[in-house]
């Protein structure tokens, strides 16, 4: 719970208000959450069982597998959940017309359409990854129950889906109706927060007044704000039309940020590097512009609260940057006048300002846009676009199909009548947990909150159900058992306890219409629950666990991958794939490192090291295309050779790293400098090479 502080002098009344006001911003939301999710898992237990399904238990646990504070989340969830059921559903159902007679193909067929549908999960690392979970799960949890009856498989199949289906339904309502939180004021929240940090960062910094240690977790904060402001966004379009409406500009306001962000710190770096340098006659031409910019983010001397109020910001924006490059020109003719400044880190600074006011200008409308429904900054195509290593999205399949093989074996070979669970237990475990950066715990985790919900629900089962009459009395034995569940779910350290208690004491203690009082079969599905999780958990240890260095190599090279494909790359949409798929790796990456300061630094310099010098080279691969059409220009000219032989040799760096390569890069980089240098100088004349300044363009 948050601090809380009053006046000793506020009367009692006013106190007690406060506090409670307090506890309702923080725990008191737990608790309405913990609420609204009971509440939905009877409500579907009720239409279950007034509907006389089979097995109501089913569509209870769904509750407990999409319930989510936010109301987005869960129709997001709830949407995906019903694609990958109904698409698992029509895979089933042709496996077991099939092989119903072959159990041993039966079994290989739904390992390989499991670990295909894990390996996708794996791969796409959002709600959609939700979609592969439950296409492969609900393959393993109708096929292989109904593979044992092939001529009820389709029956089975159906009044799944309606189990399913009721659970989706009232988790949905409950979360529109009762208390809803929704998404969309999150994400208004966050964007203005976002706007603010940066705003305060760059102000900062190019006041001299942060320090390194600062810089890093600053841009740690960052990418973390994109990763997240893209999956609040991803949902939040499926609760309200406002949302949908602004779905376009916020994912450009995503974009741009990362542009902004990315120019910013190129600049900062130069600017670090001309001070330790000592080139002190570009610092002093150059720091009058960097004062200016602080006072542009403000609003009549205060910061802008408002994405309303932000329109006056980006115009103030516009205005300086189109008169940015007639000043900067003539600070550059003073300069050529003294001789003993660099007008080359000159020209480069002036260009990277120019570059990083022009992109906040568009970060800062884009912002102000969304003060309103409709506007034409909402038509945008580029998106967020995630990376995820092939290799390690196999790898995930890989595993869950060794699991389920060896487990299916194992139920072959024994016919223990729990098989089923065993087999079927282990794909989910294994869906569920490969999207985790640290599987195995998350895994085991699951087992142990399996292991307490196998205890309750033994007392539920065999001590408290025998002696209550009516549904009534149902809900209340349940209601305390499944809060605890939930409780644990709100604390992110035992959430994979509280994920694993919910569903599966609903599995084992969730009554049905008509119960059966066996403790032998309850106990043999509670240790076949149990020991499902333990092997997979024992496979994500043992069988090329993310945790070892495999993993990181592979994620740094993908990484550094964006600047090799920014310097050969088909130019389209190429920059947002960098930028975006950068920070995605860098937030994988950030997982991975954990409490690892070594790691998450080395990883930070890569991902800005990528970013700036990926960005360079689409800069001037963009310049090259837009070049008249003159033999001077041409390509195949000896400049343009140098330029290209730049960009192989920089490309090769960042595809394998060494010291050898590294040097090639330098070199080839300097004498493509040179080249141009000498070409400009030699067709235009000094008044045009001024006018050819940045500005112009």
């Amino acid at each position: 719970m948050q601090a809380f502080t009053s006046s000793p002098s506020q009367p009692a009344g006013e106190r007690l208000c406060a506090a409670l006001s307090d506890w309702a911003r923080t725990d008191g939301l737990v608790w309405i959450y913990i609420f609204k999710a009971i509440a939905a898992a009877l409500l579907a237990l009720g239409i279950a069982m007034k509907l006389d399904l089979p097995q109501p238990r089913t569509a209870m646990t769904t509750v407990f597998i999409v319930m989510q504070p936010q109301s987005g989340p869960v129709f997001a969830k709830s949407f995906y959940r019903i694609c990958g059921t109904l698409v698992g559903l029509v895979v089933m159902l042709a496996l077991i017309g099939l092989f119903a007679q072959q159990p041993e193909l039966f079994i290989v067929s739904t390992v390989l359409w499991v670990g295909l549908c894990t390996a996708g999960a794996a791969r796409n690392r959002n709600l959609r990854s939700y979609g592969f979970v439950l296409a492969g799960y609900t393959a393993a949890l109708i096929g292989i129950p109904a593979s044992q009856h092939p001529d009820t498989a389709f029956m089975s199949a159906m009044t799944r889906v309606a189990e399913i289906s009721i659970g989706i339904l009232c988790s949905g309502f409950v979360s529109a109706v009762v208390f809803p939180q929704y998404t969309g004021a999150l994400l208004r929240s966050s964007v203005r927060r976002r706007f603010s940090s940066f705003v305060d960062y760059v102000s900062a910094a190019l006041a001299g007044r942060i320090d390194r240690s600062h810089i890093e977790a600053s841009n740690a904060r960052f990418v973390a704000d994109v990763v997240g402001l893209e999956a609040i966004r991803s949902t939040a379009v499926f609760e309200s039309p406002d949302s949908r409406m602004r779905a376009g500009r916020l994912a450009r306001l995503n974009n741009e940020f990362m542009t902004a962000s990315t120019r910013f710190h190129a600049l900062h770096q130069l600017m670090n590097r001309l001070r330790a340098d000592g080139c002190a006659a570009t610092v002093v031409a150059l720091e009058p512009y960097f004062r200016e910019i602080a006072p542009l983010f403000a609003k009549a001397g205060e910061p802008v609260l408002t994405a309303a109020d932000a329109s006056h910001v980006s115009k103030q924006l516009d205005d300086y940057c189109s008169t940015l490059p007639r000043r900067v020109r003539a600070t550059r003719v003073e300069l050529e006048t003294q001789g003993d400044a660099n007008l080359l880190d000159f020209d480069t600074a002036t260009e990277l300002l120019y570059r990083f006011v022009h992109e906040m200008t568009e970060y800062t409308a884009t912002y102000a846009s969304l003060a309103v429904d409709a506007h034409s900054r909402e038509k945008w195509i580029a998106r967020y676009v995630p990376k995820t290593n092939s290799i390690a999205a196999g790898v995930a399949g890989v595993r869950a199909a060794v699991v389920m093989t060896l487990l299916g074996a194992f139920w072959i070979a024994t016919a223990w009548p729990s098989g089923t669970n065993l087999v079927l237990n282990a794909a989910a475990t294994c869906a569920l947990a490969s999207s985790s950066p640290q599987p195995s715990r998350m895994a085991t985790q699951m087992a142990i909150g399996t292991v307490l919900a196998s205890v309750v629900g033994m007392v539920l089962t065999f001590g408290v159900f025998p002696h209550i009459d009516g549904f009534a009395m149902l809900c209340v034995a349940l209601a305390p058992a499944l809060a605890f569940g939930v409780f644990l779910t709100t604390r992110p350290k035992y959430a994979g306890c509280g994920v694993g208690y919910c569903i599966f004491l609903c599995f084992l203690a969730g009554p049905d219409n008509v119960v059966q009082y066996n403790p032998g079969s309850y106990m043999n599905d509670a240790i076949a629950l149990v020991a499902s999780m333990a092997v997979s958990a024992l496979a994500f240890a043992v069988l090329l666990p993310p945790s070892t260095p495999w993993l990181r190599e592979r994620l740094l090279a993908d990484l550094r991958g964006g600047a090799a494909q920014a310097c050969r790359g088909r130019l389209r949409g190429l920059r947002n794939r960098l930028e975006s798929g950068a920070r995605d790796l860098m937030f994988q990456l950030s997982a991975l490192a954990g409490n690892n300061e070594t790691q998450r630094r080395d990883t930070l310099r890569w991902l800005f090291s990528t970013l700036e010098v990926g960005n360079a080279a689409l800069d001037l691969r963009h310049e090259l295309t837009s070049l008249p059409s003159e033999p001077h220009y041409a390509p195949g000219t000896a400049w343009r050779v140098a330029i290209d032989a730049a960009l192989e040799a920089v490309s090769a760096l960042f595809d394998r790293p060494s010291e050898a390569r590294y040097r090639d890069a330098l070199a080839a980089t300097a004498r493509a400098i040179d080249a141009s240098q000498t070409v400009l100088q030699g067709i235009w004349k000094p008044d045009a090479t001024s006018a050819a300044q940045r500005g112009d363009m």
